[in-house]
C-alpha cells in the first residue's frame, strides 16, 4: 500500500471576527493502479454537495489533504477537506481466486481471473457514504483464457472481463462546481493476453489497459490502466493512479480569503487545491 499523500495539518473550531457562512465542496480521492499484468485501478472516492450548506467558520486554517495516486499495483491514498474524506481507489487484481489480491476503497479495482478460476474485483463506497463515494470493482471469469475486470469509477462499476478481455473501466461523475461541467474519477481498464487488446480508461481521467497501459490522468482521481499477460508479451503495465483534488465554492461576499487557485463564477469564488493547501475561511 503506498504510504505517501499530500497533507497540511490545522482544523480550526473558530475565531474572532469572521461569521460562519457555507460552502459547497467537490473532495476527490487518489485512483489506484492497476498492476503489471490484471486488473484496472480503482477511482478515488468522489464526495460533493450540490449547493453551499456546508458550514465553515473562524480565521484558523481548514484541514486540505490532496490524496496522491497510487504507484503501480498500488491503491491511492486519501483526500480530506475539515470532516470529509474520500477514500483512495482501490488497487487492481494481479491473482485469480476469491479472495482476489485486489482492494476495495472509494471505487474497487478490477479482478483477474485464468485457468477456469475467476476473480472478484474490490468492493466501492468503502467505507460507506452516503451518497455512495464509488463502485464496484469488474469482476473477471477466467473461462476461456486470462480475463480483466475494470477499475470501478464514481459513476459506474468497472466491466467484467470475459472471453479473454479486458474490460473497460467504470464511468466518472461530472460536476459544474467551477461553472463548466467536468467529469472526473474514471476507472482503470483492465489488461489482456495481447498488447492490443486492453480495456478503455472510463470517462472521467481513468487510465486505459494494454500494452502499455496508461496513468490516470492527474487531479481527477481516475484509476491507472493494468498491463498485459505475460504468456503472450512481458509484463509492461507500469501506470499509476491519478492524483486527488479539492474545490470548495462560496459567495464571494463572504470572505476575501485566497486559499488556493482561486477563480469566480458569477456571485461566487471557487478555490481549487491541486496539491497542498489551506482554506483560511
Amino acid at each position: 500500500m503506498a504510504s505517501f499523500g499530500y497533507q497540511v495539518l490545522g482544523f480550526g473550531s473558530g475565531g474572532a471576527g469572521q461569521a460562519p457562512y457555507t460552502v459547497r465542496y467537490l473532495v476527490i480521492g487518489g485512483g489506484g493502479a492497476g498492476p503489471s499484468v490484471g486488473g484496472g485501478g480503482g477511482a478515488g472516492g468522489y464526495r460533493t454537495i450540490s449547493c453551499k450548506t456546508f458550514e465553515v467558520c473562524g480565521a484558523s486554517p481548514i484541514t486540505v489533504t490532496v490524496g496522491a495516486g497510487g504507484g503501480t499495483g498500488q491503491r491511492g491514498n486519501d483526500s480530506v477537506f475539515s470532516t470529509i474524506t474520500s477514500t483512495s481507489g482501490g488497487r487492481g487484481s494481479t491473482s485469480q481466486g476469491t479472495p482476489p489480491c485486489t482492494s476495495q476503497g472509494g471505487s474497487g479495482g478490477g479482478g483477474y481471473g485464468a485457468s477456469g478460476i475467476g476473480g472478484n474485483g474490490g468492493s466501492g463506497n468503502t467505507p460507506p457514504t452516503s451518497p455512495s463515494q464509488g463502485s464496484n470493482g469488474g469482476n473477471a471469469s477466467g473461462v476461456n483464457g486470462a480475463t480483466s475486470g475494470g477499475g470501478g469509477g464514481a459513476g459506474g462499476s468497472g466491466g467484467n472481463g470475459s472471453l479473454r478481455s479486458g474490460s473497460a473501466g467504470g464511468s466518472g461523475t461530472s460536476s459544474n462546481i467551477t461553472g463548466s461541467c467536468v467529469t472526473q474519477a474514471g476507472g482503470g481498464g483492465g489488461g489482456w493476453l495481447q498488447s492490443n487488446g486492453g480495456g478503455s480508461g472510463g470517462p472521467g481521467g481513468g487510465g486505459a489497459g494494454g500494452n502499455p497501459s496508461t496513468s490516470g490522468t492527474a487531479n481527477t482521481g481516475g484509476g491507472g490502466g493494468a498491463g498485459t499477460h505475460p504468456g503472450w508479451d512481458p509484463p509492461n503495465g507500469n501506470s499509476s493512479g491519478g492524483s486527488g483534488q479539492v474545490i470548495i465554492r462560496r459567495l464571494t461576499i463572504s470572505s476575501c480569503t485566497t486559499s488556493g487557485s482561486t477563480s469566480t463564477s458569477g456571485c461566487d469564488t471557487i478555490h481549487t487545491f491541486n496539491s497542498p493547501g489551506e482554506f483560511t475561511p
